[in-house]
């Protein structure tokens, strides 16, 4: 169920969310140039951080090879903190959806999961 595609179209949706997430939380940090430097260095950190770190044949080669596990608390880390991101900026009714596709987007991929675990 993992490759199916309206999974990895949920997944990349939910990627983009996080780093829009990001984008804006850092936005609303600070003012002036450190608004600016937050809201673009925010999701640049943690884009590069998702794409750098990954379990080789996810789906193509890993610049840095880690562990499923390892991988897994990457991914909880990152739209964790964007759920958490949401919540601090009052959004609440959001951060619960955000929480709630999360949940049912990594029950529906338990093959990958099983996959990374075993990596």
């Amino acid at each position: 169920m993992n490759a199916h595609p309206v999974n990895l179209a949920v997944r990349f949706l939910l990627e983009l969310a996080a780093l829009g997430i990001f984008a804006a939380w850092g936005w609303q940090q600070s003012q002036g140039w450190q608004r600016w430097m937050l809201a673009i260095g925010l999701p640049f950190a943690a884009a590069t951080i998702w794409g750098i770190f990954r379990v080789p044949n996810d789906p193509g080669p890993a610049t840095v090879a880690v562990p499923g596990l390892v991988r897994l608390l990457t991914e909880a880390v990152f739209f964790g903190l964007a759920v958490w991101a949401l919540h601090d900026l009052k959004a609440e009714k959001w951060s619960w959806a955000m929480l709630a596709i999360l949940l049912i987007h990594y029950a529906v991929s338990y093959d990958r999961i099983i996959w990374m675990l075993k990596q």
